[in-house]
């Protein structure tokens, strides 16, 4: 599968730009304009039998997309058809994506030696060795009484950080077999879908799927944040990035399936890593999809991707939010909540899962 080019410098920039761009808080209630939480039409035809191991039937049917009162790129709300399809009840996890790397021996973005070109350099550049170092980026937590005043200042490129050295050289998988896979980027994540004979989910069917069949809930298990005072995702407690109270008891990713389904079956639609989806990223997508009429039949996003916080770099859509999200900053575990990354970057608290169509294969 071709790569999209990744200078590294612009790599970094652009993580640390997509951290930056995290800080806005919106309304908690985002994802709610009605006031009030409503059911989704669902087709009832029955799912095709028999299913795919490991995967949960998502519906047809008809919902409603986006909040009028997020961040501006998830309004307007608006109405999106979808034929009903099968995607993983969780994340792919290490152990899954350890078998696709012993059975075609691919080589992830962040294993791999970066090039002249990945670089931003003439092909007869000389480059020192040191500078040439595969790696990836890890949460850089600032110093006790540190002062913070960037997103540059908690994220830190690490040489030899990858999906089998999560935090750097000296970390390995063990015990996290069954923990998302992370630092995987939308290259490696197309990758697998590809051997599975799955492939990535669109933006629409990701946000379906999340929603359980409801719309307009402030969170993907109701109106409530902590129901009585539980935690129900693997989320940051406290004050990002200087402190967290661990309270739904996970510092870091937590194995796939620690907290309760949402109403379709899928586990961890809502923190824990974020999920690269299919979708190029524009702040105006759903302003440009609202445009074309109502309601929108299976779309795919954007044929081209801007970024006005980056405009010379292209970005894929990520969702769901991670171990790193916390209220007081991003709130990305929200249902509406989008987030975009540059197609070859890895991040700590970046995976992915997969869907198929009815028929079986991809589109």
């Amino acid at each position: 599968m071709p790569r999209e080019p990744r200078p590294a410098p612009a790599l970094i920039a652009s993580v640390l730009l997509v951290a930056a761009a995290c800080s806005r808080e919106p309304d908690p209630r985002a994802g709610a304009p009605s006031g009030a939480p409503r059911a989704a039409v669902l087709d009832p035809a029955p799912p095709p039998l028999p299913g795919p191991a490991g995967m949960v039937w998502i519906p047809g049917g008809e919902f409603r997309m986006g909040s009028d009162h997020g961040h501006g790129d998830e309004r307007p709300e608006h109405a999106v058809r979808l034929r009903g399809f099968w995607m993983d009840s969780h994340e792919v996890t290490n152990a899954r994506f350890g078998a696709f790397v012993e059975a075609t021996g691919y080589v992830t973005t962040a294993e791999r030696e970066p090039t002249n070109a990945e670089l931003g350099l003439p092909e007869d550049a000389f480059v020192p060795p040191e500078n040439r170092v595969p790696g990836s980026l890890v949460l850089n937590p600032p110093a006790p009484g540190q002062q913070v005043t960037s997103a540059y200042q908690w994220w830190r490129w690490q040489p030899g950080a990858s999906w089998r050295h999560p935090e750097g050289p000296a970390s390995d998988l063990a015990g996290r077999a069954e923990h998302p896979v992370v630092h995987v980027s939308h290259d490696d994540a197309r990758a697998f879908a590809a051997w599975e004979e799955k492939r990535l989910p669109t933006e629409a069917e990701w946000e379906r799927a999340a929603r359980g069949g409801v719309d307009g809930g402030a969170w993907m298990w109701g109106e409530e944040e902590n129901p009585g005072g539980r935690w129900l995702a693997n989320v940051w407690q406290g004050d990002f990035p200087r402190s967290n109270g661990v309270q739904d008891g996970f510092a870091g990713t937590a194995p796939v399936g620690s907290f309760a389904p949402n109403a379709f079956g899928l586990y961890d639609m809502a923190g824990n890593v974020w999920e690269w989806c299919a979708d190029w990223y524009r702040p105006d997508a759903y302003a440009l999809a609202a445009a074309a009429g109502e309601p929108l039949h299976d779309p795919a996003g954007p044929d081209t991707s801007f970024d006005p916080d980056e405009p010379g770099v292209a970005k894929r859509v990520t969702r769901g939010g991670s171990f790193l999200c916390s209220k007081s900053y991003c709130v990305g575990y929200r249902p509406s909540a989008r987030m975009k990354t540059s197609p070859d970057t890895s991040l700590v608290h970046t995976g992915f899962r997969c869907v198929r169509d009815a028929e079986g294969g991809s589109r």
